[in-house]
């Protein structure tokens, strides 16, 4: 037998490109009869976690079951998408809905803690000069999976989060409002709202292909001025100096390491979007680009977590573009009017479909043996349940993506009343191969996912 398949390296560099930008996994690079699990370019986690403000429709107002447009119903063949999240219908297959979930620690702070506690299901002591929780799910992740790239984990928003409405008249408060992630129990991460940031974080400062790739190497060459620079005075300098300046050296050595491993990328012909602006005024254009630039990274392998606040707590964005002209916030006091319950569905209905969309490219990208959807674990949901009453239960959240073959999907599981919100990120945790056995008040795993 004959094997011709030629084998092109994960490190392929195409000469004359100016800029570095990683190529998506190809065939070509997956030497001939290797199986795909053994080689470099076996498929890598992607994991992201989008959250929605304010809850979402539920069977918990005054009108019961019949006002339910988030609980899907069914499994397998059986399986059917709410009026929410219908625009998924393409993908249920891959998608997991679940019942009963609650969130203890949010209970009764309005919306001040709903954010951070998301991913976290540990209360922060609100009493502490500074943040101080615990760390979240998404950098837990970031650990373990997004150490190989350029940026560990990448964190989104579609407008500001600092909502006065969110903070409760506590700077400290600000903390857990305006953040999904947090790197450590003191280190909460800011959401980039401003796409050009965003843009300059995966790829570079510049306009152009040729802007980017000469002040690359630019920076470049003065972190390594600044290496030889610092190393020479830490050896006139005291102790304590010494200490001020291998922290300062840590964060060049970030920095530099970032350089580096997108410098090391594959470069190709995939064509970049321009660089943004900035900031968009027109909201949905907003939305759908901060999603197409996360697309880009996980295609790119320049980020494999997310974090996605797509609409700020305590919001008064209007979405005239639907058709509803009122501010969120204030709709989502409800008090069980029908015009504004169904107002607020188009709202949530909206952003599954912009989402939905992303899911639909991530369906179409190949990756390995396979798309980056079924390589990947998304979590979509709020940390609240009924706006009007601010509760805390049940929550909407649902799981989406192939998970690497660890994920069942086509399925609603109905979950014990007030099962641990911190079950479903003990599962996550365990599917994406962080193995442990409790993850903040979490009773045990959802075995059905």
């Amino acid at each position: 037998m004959f094997l011709t398949k030629k084998h092109l390296s994960r490190r392929t560099v195409l000469q004359g490109v100016g800029v570095a930008v990683a190529l998506p996994l190809l065939d070509a690079m997956i030497p001939a009869a290797t199986a795909l699990a053994k080689t470099a370019a076996a498929p890598k986690l992607r994991a992201g976690f989008f959250y929605i403000p304010h809850g979402a429709v539920m069977g918990n107002t005054s009108h019961g079951p019949a006002m339910d447009h988030w609980t899907p119903s069914g499994a397998g063949d059986a399986f059917a998408l709410s009026p929410i999240l219908s625009p998924l219908e393409k993908y249920k297959r891959y998608v997991t809905s679940f019942s009963n979930l609650e969130n203890e620690v949010s209970k009764n702070s309005v919306h001040t803690l709903n954010p951070a506690t998301w991913l976290s299901c540990t209360a922060p002591k609100t009493d502490s000069a500074g943040a101080d929780m615990a760390p979240t799910l998404d950098q837990l992740i970031a650990a373990r999976i997004g150490q190989d790239t350029p940026l560990p984990s990448l964190e989104l928003a579609s407008e500001t989060t600092l909502q006065v409405a969110s903070c409760g008249g506590s700077t400290s408060r600000c903390y857990y409002s305006s953040t999904l992630s947090f790197r450590n129990a003191h280190s909460p991460l800011p959401m980039e709202y401003n796409p050009r940031k965003v843009f300059t974080q995966l790829f570079g400062e510049g306009d152009t292909a040729e802007e980017r790739a000469a002040l690359m190497q630019q920076t470049a060459s003065i972190l390594d001025l600044i290496k030889e620079r610092t190393a020479q005075l830490k050896r006139e300098l005291g102790a304590a100096d010494r200490v001020t300046l291998d922290n300062h050296l840590e964060s060049v050595r970030e920095i530099e390491r970032r350089v580096e491993k997108s410098q090391a990328k594959d470069v190709g012909t995939l064509t970049l979007p321009k660089a943004p602006p900035g900031e968009l005024d027109n909201f949905d254009a907003q939305v759908k680009l901060q999603f197409d630039l996360l697309a880009l990274a996980y295609q790119t392998d320049l980020t494999r977590v997310a974090t996605y606040m797509m609409v700020s707590e305590g919001t008064n964005r209007t979405y005239n573009h639907i058709g509803v002209p009122d501010a969120f916030h204030p709709l989502s006091h409800h008090a069980n009017d029908v015009e504004r319950l169904e107002k607020l569905v188009k709202i949530q209905r909206y952003h599954v479909e912009r989402f939905a969309d992303f899911v639909a490219k991530l369906a179409a990208t190949p990756d390995g043996d396979g798309s980056l959807l079924d390589h990947s674990v998304f979590l979509y949901g709020s940390n609240m349940s009924n706006s009007d009453r601010h509760s805390n239960y049940p929550l909407p959240n649902i799981l989406v993506g192939g998970g690497n073959g660890t994920l069942k999907g086509g399925q609603h599981i109905a979950l014990p009343a007030h099962t641990p919100l911190a079950n479903l990120h003990l599962t996550i945790l365990n599917k994406v191969g962080i193995a442990q056995e409790r993850f903040a008040d979490s009773t045990g795993l959802i075995r059905e996912a």
